[in-house]
Order: structure tokens, then sequence, then C-alpha cells
């Protein structure tokens, strides 16, 4: 969940820009970039990529846990308590706070996923020192009163409500609890109708009180600030949370060995699956060997195998993709098809033999060289604006990674052999393991109900 408010009428334009978009940053500074890694005085670390071409500044940070940390019995927490923290804080009740907000041309969304619980910061230096104190007050001192938790709740029992009807969510969400039973990551990330009605105010300060805490926390900032300055700020913001969080043990797994297909029954004009197997864990030696491999599979669009092999020579399937999940207990090589009906078993059939075929003979010469030049091209368009740049910035501390990892990245995919992809191909595809659920109608998909 997110959350967003339109910005009052007399607000200036720069203001308004501000609230609706991510600014974009002056020419050339992707290719130019210093990190400094920042260390405020109470001991909290950043890593800064000052920009003072524009009075803007954009942070987000993290926290471990996510989803995995919800109670059994009250999965959806995580992702209730993202649409919370704007809802009052302090001596500041929900209208009035967020009145604060737009006076202030600052924004904060939250979002919960199965490993983390992240947060996006963005306001004008004028306002900076106010518009951080109602982030320190979000994150330290919610209020969760009764009625903007009824409220909140009403949109979360919507939002669930909506997606039992998108087949492709449908689908996605049959495939964790298949290759996760009994596991957090099984559990969905929005919760269940039961267990999100259930949902109290102390349930929410409980997961805040146990999650949000400075030993799992990781920021990036991005903007029109020095790293002086920013120390105050984090001390400001994060200085009053406890020292270590309280985590629940999320055991490492494996998605269970297929091969296994399920079909959930759903009276939509096409079918859509989602498949996948046991990926490759982020910090394996050949993960970027692994990442390469899934661009020249499913990864690369119409440039991929399965998309010429499946939708244009076939005429098969409107869309089919694939791509690596890396969480923090596991790993995911994941894909997904949509087609007409009688089409899914022929589509599943190819896609299973593509991926036979590229773990019997790795790509070719010119395949790797195509991805070699796209990836390494392609890679500064990452970097195109401060919530890019901060987005990218925090994903590479979530995964422990190191600061100088985005001047190395290319160099690792350039040393990528034709031997090294081909071996990784055979260690990792498994098309005879396959996870596979599929939403639609069971009178023509032919696909065998479990």
């Amino acid at each position: 969940m997110s959350s967003s408010r339109r910005p009052l009428d007399l607000l200036p334009t720069l203001t308004a820009f501000v609230l609706t978009t991510s600014f974009l940053l002056s020419p050339g500074i992707a290719n130019a970039m210093k990190i400094q890694n920042v260390k405020s005085p109470g001991g909290i670390e950043a890593w800064l990529v000052e920009e003072h071409a524009l009075p803007l500044l954009t942070l987000q940070f993290g926290f471990s846990g996510g989803s995995s940390q919800d109670p059994v019995e009250r999965a959806g927490i995580a992702n209730f308590l993202t649409s919370m923290l704007d809802e009052g804080a302090g001596d500041l009740k929900s209208e009035a706070f967020q009145e604060q907000e737009q006076l202030l041309a600052a924004k904060m969304r939250f979002e919960a996923s199965r490993d983390s619980f992240t947060g996006t910061f963005q306001t004008l230096t004028v306002n900076r020192d106010k518009s951080a104190d109602l982030l320190a007050l979000a994150i330290n001192k919610p209020r969760f009163d009764a009625d903007a938790v009824d409220r909140m709740r009403r949109q979360m029992l919507a939002s669930i409500q909506f997606e039992s009807k998108d087949p492709e969510k449908v689908a996605e969400q049959a495939w964790f609890e298949t290759a996760y039973a009994g596991h957090p990551y099984g559990r969905p990330v929005i919760g269940t109708t039961s267990s999100v009605t259930a949902v109290v105010p102390a349930d929410l300060e409980a997961y805040r009180s146990r999650v949000f805490a400075r030993d799992t926390l990781k920021v990036a900032v991005v903007g029109d600030i020095d790293a002086a300055t920013l120390g105050g700020l984090l001390d400001k913001v994060f200085g009053g949370l406890a020292a270590k969080a309280q985590l629940q043990p999320v055991e490492a797994v494996d998605p269970t060995g297929g091969p296994t297909q399920k079909l959930i029954e759903m009276d939509i004009p096409q079918s859509v699956a989602t498949f996948g197997q046991v990926g490759m864990k982020r910090k394996d030696p050949d993960f970027i060997a692994a990442f390469m491999l899934n661009y020249i599979i499913g990864g690369g669009g119409f440039a991929s195998r399965l998309m010429d092999q499946v939708r244009e020579k076939r005429g098969l399937a409107y869309s089919v993709y694939s791509y690596i999940q890396p969480l923090q207990r596991s790993s995911i090589y994941m894909g997904g098809v949509a087609t007409k009906t009688e089409g899914m078993d022929k589509s599943l059939e190819v896609i299973r033999a593509e991926l036979a075929r590229m773990a019997a003979d790795g790509p070719t010469d010119e395949e790797l060289a195509d991805a070699k030049q796209y990836l390494t091209g392609s890679y500064a368009l990452n970097f195109t604006s401060s919530s890019a740049i901060s987005g990218q910035l925090l994903g590479l501390q979530m995964q422990d990674l190191p600061i100088d990892y985005v001047d190395t990245r290319n160099a690792k995919v350039t040393a990528v052999s034709i031997e090294d992809i081909r071996r990784v191909a055979k260690k990792m595809l498994r098309p005879d393991q396959l996870i596979v659920t599929v939403v639609g109608k069971a009178m023509k998909a032919g696909v065998a109900q479990n």
C-alpha cells in the first residue's frame, strides 16, 4: 500500500511537481555518481548522493521483516501498517497530519514485501526540517486511532476482494501457497478477509515495535543535503527507534519440488499461468550469470527465447516472461504466460521444452553478446531520477551488496563467459520440477486439477 495526497491549489508549481513525480537529476549524474557512506552522531548509517541542482530531497529506508513477520493468524499486518503511518501520529490526528503534509509539500509512502518494510520520503529543502519532524512522528509515534484503522481496514478488504478476481494475482498467490506450504512465504502479503478483519490497533503497534529497529535499518538519500546535515536528520528521524529488532526466525527454504500443476477455475476469456522452480540466491557467485541467462530466456521482452518460441513463432500467447526473485531465505526462478484457454497446455509444453533445451545446450555466443550489450548499456537508465537512484541504493543495501557495486556491476556482466552461462543453465534450470498454477476455465484448458 502507499498513500498520496492531492497538493493544495495554492502551492507553487515546484511543490506540486514534488508531490506527483520523482524529480529528474542533472544530465550525467548517473555516470558520475559519488556515493558517500554517512554515519550520524548517533551511529545511523546511510548512503548519500548529493545533488544540489534542485532544492529537493528523496530519502528511502527499509527494515528487515516484511510480511514474513506477520503472526500466522494476522496475515497482512505489515501491509496494513503501510496504510496507517500517516493516518495520524503524535498529537496530530489523521486530518491534521495530512494537512501538514500538504502544506509542507512533503510526500511519504510505505510498502511491505515478504522480506522488508520500506518507506519513501520526499521534501523541499526549505521545508526539510519540519517535514522530517512529520516523518519521525509517523515512524516513532503513529496513533492507530480506531476510526482511522476501521477506515483503512475497509480499503484493505476492498483490495483483497479486487485481487481475488485478478487472475494473475490469484495464480501467483496459489503458486506461493503451493511452493511454500506451511512457511511464512506461502502466506499472502495482503492478508485474507478473516485475518485483516481481526486486526486491532494493538496488533499494528506490536508489529511496529518489533520490526522497526536500528540494527536492520538501511537508508539511501539523494538530493540537496550534505553529509553533516544528513547526520542530524537521520538521528532526528530514526534515533528514537529500538536498538535491536525482535524478529521471529524465518527458516531458509527452497520451493517444494515439482512437478506440480494446479488449476484454479475462474470464468475468464483467457487463461493465465505462473510457473517456477528453485532459483539462484543473490550471494551465489553465479548470480550474475543466472541473471543474464534469464534475460536470454524470458527477461528480455521480444528479444527473449520464450517470447520468440511461444508468441512469435507459434502465436500461442499474448505474453510470456520470466525473472529471478531472490528472497532473504530462498530464491525463485519464476515466469508467467497468458493465452487463450485452449492454448495453455501447448504453451506450457513449449516453455518446458525451451527450458530443457537451454539446460542442455545453453545460449549461443550471439545471444550472450547481445545480452551483455543490452544489460551494460541500459544500466544507467536505472539512475535517472532521485527516486530511481535512492531505490537502487536501498536495494543494494537490503541485499547486503558493497557500496561500489554500481561501479563494478557492468564489469561483472562483461566477465561472464559462454562456458559460465552454459554451466549455470545446467545447474539452475529444472523444467521437470516446475510448479505450475493455472487460472482459467477447466472445460477447455485440459489442465489436470490437484
